[in-house]
């Protein structure tokens, strides 16, 4: 099933299955990519309880190990609506038997989308209904469509920094990094950026990228308050991935008990953890 909000001329719609946003649209423009399995079989995946890779897919919690896949589950479950309205919709996924098995905690999941005329606001509740002390990482991974040539585009960031991104090796950290060439905060996009997989910033002063097209704003994704970033495509898609992550993969040199994994987020017993971000139609 799918819900569709609208906002005069906008619309955005979102599948129960995974909560996941498969279109925002101005008229009849969609700026988020359409599934093409000959790249990508997704638009725009929830990451919890995890983002990236775990060392080996597994992690250690209280002696005992439990397998997790790549960016964890909640993209994989149908999410129940809990609210909904002409223009907004929240969803919620909570745990289930076959959860439990991977990640032992009774746990509430929340999305929110807020569509307001060009502007969409996707916000994140985490509850910890479990009765200790609940590890978890939370992330987007949107998918926006780059319809014409790919090196049209550039990312323009809301600061002028140094980008350095750090470098994955089968899809853990390395502890290796380089600096991205840009100028006054601005990256021309091109496939060879991407050859080693993603580009993840962990130390962004900015907060905002304007996707721009032969330098006009072509669309705009705030990540307020996000930690850390990841920038990713495949080989030729006609697609760029923005991604505010609350975490990362693992390291190569990680020990995989669940409460030491740098970036992991940390939520006591009835505690809640929220965040947005948001993606604008310039």
């Amino acid at each position: 099933m799918k819900t569709i909000l609208k906002s005069k001329n906008y619309s955005a719609s979102i599948n129960h299955f995974g909560a996941e946003l498969e279109s925002f649209k101005k008229d009849n423009t969609n700026y988020i990519w359409t599934v093409d399995e000959q790249y990508w079989n997704k638009t725009s995946p929830i990451l919890f309880p995890i983002v990236g890779r775990l060392k080996n897919d597994f992690y250690a919690l209280n002696g005992k190990e439990y397998f997790l896949p790549r960016h964890g589950f909640a993209r994989n479950y149908e999410f129940k609506i809990i609210e909904k309205s002409e223009n907004s919709v929240v969803f919620s996924l909570k745990q289930n038997d076959e959860t439990l098995k991977v990640y032992p905690f009774e746990f509430e999941l929340q999305l929110k989308y807020v569509l307001e005329n060009n502007k969409l606001t996707i916000s994140y509740l985490v509850i910890n209904n479990s009765n200790e002390l609940m590890p978890f990482n939370i992330g987007a991974h949107p998918a926006f469509s780059i319809p014409s040539n790919f090196e049209d585009y550039s990312l323009q960031f809301n600061e002028d920094e140094i980008f350095e991104t750090h470098y994955l090796e089968n899809e853990l950290f390395k502890g290796e990094t380089s600096v991205i060439e840009s100028e006054k905060g601005n990256i021309p996009l091109k496939y060879s950026l991407f050859e080693n997989d993603a580009l993840v910033f962990k130390h962004l002063k900015s907060d905002e990228i304007c996707i721009l097209k032969n330098n006009n704003p072509y669309l705009k994704v705030n990540f307020n308050g996000f930690p850390f970033l990841g920038i990713w495509t495949k080989q030729e898609a006609p697609f760029i991935c923005i991604e505010p992550w609350y975490g990362h993969a693992d390291e190569v040199i990680s020990n995989r008990n669940i409460y030491n994994k740098k970036s992991i987020q940390l939520l006591n017993p009835d505690a809640t953890f929220q965040s947005s971000f948001s993606i604008e139609i310039t």
